[in-house]
Order: structure tokens, then sequence, then C-alpha cells
């Protein structure tokens, strides 16, 4: 007797399934978006600290997300993905937990600080977690050939969580006050762990586990050419009013509008193509669109040239992580897939805390529009290390 083979998932079946997943990504990103634009002025108003110190406080979460990666990656191949979620989760329920104690304790700055600084790190590592966990499901779920989408979705998801996170929070704020923030956090993820509990999640994959650094090895020349390319965003988003006020133009958010509405609607329309062209190609094309977006930004001699600059940034940007994404993660077995996700992980970290002080300095030397420059010609060799990966792997 034959066994009769299942038929093959839609498209729109498969994207669902994906969707389901990366919900869990879309809560964790919306309690990081909330309090992302308030905090700084709470720590440095309410609490009387150093704008310094303001900074420190936020940038503790991306440091903890950081350092945290080696451990989000073996979590997920050891004990599941649904597990590691599930402990991302229960972060940030305590993270919220501590956020309310510490707008509670204003009254005594420098412990409400201690606890601030504590939720911060929990909410880090959390989003490590949660991140790296929520691919890997994806992946083991649909199969590795839609790795490009599993990744484009989760980035839809957390940028897209962290636009309405963040207007959002402000506006809590405003008509609820700082305690809201706590409140906000806990009630969410609390609500995402009672709707993941009869979640049927993937099974372990069995086999060898690579030690971190050896996957961190293979997965380098990749997550270096994202690193190279990423700079632009974190150039864009870091300097882009500075810049604008150095011109004497007004309207710099909507340059950052225009970037994040082109990423997300490249990411869209368009995720299907690394399947059809192949990693490699796709990165390339995007990478060059990138190039002209930024060298666009370097030359404008108006907004409106500065708006297409952005556009055309964004929409390069945003395929170039999924589309690397899936090359590197051929490099290393399925039963380390999540070492794998979050050393990849690690360089766009990386971009972004580099791009700061890099272009900071490029900008004290020579101007604002030169940082552009510079990410051009940054983004110029993620492209050419990306045609040498290329011919490396047809060899």
């Amino acid at each position: 007797m034959s066994v009769q083979q299942q038929p093959p998932q839609s498209s729109m079946a498969i994207t669902l399934q994906i969707v389901s997943i990366v919900f869990y990504t879309f809560i964790a990103f919306l309690c990081i978006g909330l309090p992302i634009a308030v905090l700084p002025g709470y720590v440095h108003e309410q609490l009387g600290f150093s704008a310094v110190v303001a900074g420190l406080v936020i940038g503790s979460q991306y440091l903890a997300t950081l350092l945290s990666r080696p451990m989000a990656g073996r979590l997920s191949d050891t004990v599941g993905t649904k597990r590691a979620i599930v402990y991302g989760l229960l972060g940030i329920v305590l993270s919220g937990l501590l956020t309310l104690v510490s707008t509670l304790l204003q009254d005594v700055p420098s412990m409400s600080l201690i606890i601030l600084i504590a939720g911060r790190l929990l909410l880090g590592i959390a989003q490590g977690l949660i991140g790296v966990g929520t691919i890997s499901w994806c992946m083991g779920q649909v199969g590795a050939e839609h790795t490009a989408r599993s990744i484009g979705w989760n980035g839809i998801a957390s940028y897209g969580a962290i636009a309405i996170g963040a207007p959002l929070g402000v506006w809590m704020v405003a008509d609820y006050g700082f305690t809201s923030l706590g409140i906000a956090l806990s009630t969410l993820a609390a609500g995402a762990l009672l709707l993941i509990r009869n979640k049927p999640s993937v099974p372990v994959v069995r086999g060898e586990r690579l030690p971190f650094w050896r996957v961190f090895g293979r997965i380098a020349p990749f997550g270096a050419s994202l690193s190279l390319a990423s700079i632009g965003y974190g150039t864009l988003t870091t300097f882009i009013t500075l810049y604008y006020l150095s011109r004497g133009w007004t309207g710099a958010a909507y340059c950052l509008t225009v970037f994040g509405v082109c990423f997300i609607l490249s990411r869209l329309l368009f995720i299907s193509a690394i399947a059809r062209f192949g990693g490699f190609a796709s990165a390339i094309a995007c990478m060059s669109i990138e190039t002209v977006g930024l060298s666009l930004l370097w030359l404008a001699p108006s907004t409106g040239y500065a708006l297409i600059g952005a556009g055309l940034t964004g929409f390069g940007l945003s395929l170039v992580y999924p589309a690397l994404g899936v090359e590197a993660i051929k490099q290393v077995p399925d039963s380390s897939r999540g070492a794998g996700l979050s050393a990849y992980a690690v360089f766009f970290d990386l971009a972004l805390a580099i791009a700061g002080p890099l272009m900071g300095a490029v900008a004290l030397n020579l101007g604002y529009s030169w940082i552009f420059l510079g990410a051009a010609l940054l983004s110029v060799s993620a492209l050419a290390l990306t045609g040498w990966l290329k011919r490396r792997a047809i060899a």
C-alpha cells in the first residue's frame, strides 16, 4: 500500500504559520518600544541624572542583548524554541515589575535608577531569547527553505512594534504617568504567556551541538558583510536630525518615516525574491540600492532629495539581513541553528554599536553630510565581501 503524501502548503498558509509565531516578537518589541522615547526624560528630569546616565540606561538593554546571544542560541537548541520564548516572556514580566517599582521609588533616585537598570537588563536578555527563539521556531515549523521569509517577517514584527510602541508610550505617560509603563509591560507579556501555553512547538533537533565560538567563526564572514551594510541604518537613525539641523532644514522625522515605510514595503513585496534569485544575488542588489540612497543623502541639495535617499536606503537595507542570513545559516547543522542565528544577530548589534561613535567622529571632523559618504563606502565594502563569498560558494 502506498503512503499518500501531504499536498504542499500554499504560500498564504506558510505565511500565516510564520505570523502566528513572530507574534511573540511583536509583543516583545512592543514592550521595548513603549518606554524607549520616555525613559531618557524620566531619568534626566524625574530622577535628576545627567543625559549621559540616561543614555547608559537605554544602552544597558542593548548590551544585555549582545552579551546574552550565546545563551539564547544554546537554550533554543537544547531546551526548545518554545521554552526559550517562554523564558523571554517571563523576563519581560519581571522587567515590567521592576520598572513599576522603580517609578514608585522616585523619591530615592539612586535606588530607583539601580532597579530600573536591572529591569532594562532583563528586557535585553528577553529580547535575545525571543528574537532567536521565534526565527528558529519558524524554520522548524515551515522548513529551512523558508528561512528568508521567517527572518523577514520577524523583522517586520519588530520594526512595526517599535513604531507603534514609541508614540503609544508617550501617550500613556502623558495621560497615566510613568507607572503605567511597568504595568503595561507585565500585562502584555503575561497575556502572551497565556496564549503560548497550548501552542505546539517543534521538537528539539538532535545531533552535534557545535560550540558557540566555532559557530561564530563559520558565520563571521557573512556577519561582517551584514555589519558593514547595516552601519548605514545606524547612521541614518542616529544622525538624521542633526544632519537636517546642520543644513538648516526641518522635517527630519519625515525622513525616518519614509525610511521605515520603504523598509517594510520592500520586505512585504520582495521577500520571495531571495528564494528565487538566491541570498547572494539578492544581497548584492539590495546593497547597491542602499549605496545609491546613502550617496544621495550625502549630496542632497534639498529635503526632497534627502527623502528619496532615505527611501532608497530603507528599500535596499530591508532584504540584506534575511538575504545574507539564508547563506549564513547554511554553514551550521540544524542542531546548532539557534547558535547560528544568535551569532549572526551579534553582527547587527555590533553595527548599531559602532555606528554612533564612528560616524560621530566623522561628523566632528568633516561635517554631518560626510557621514553618509562614509556609510556608502562601507556599503561598497560589504558589496565586495559579499561578491567574494558568492564566488567562494560557487567554487
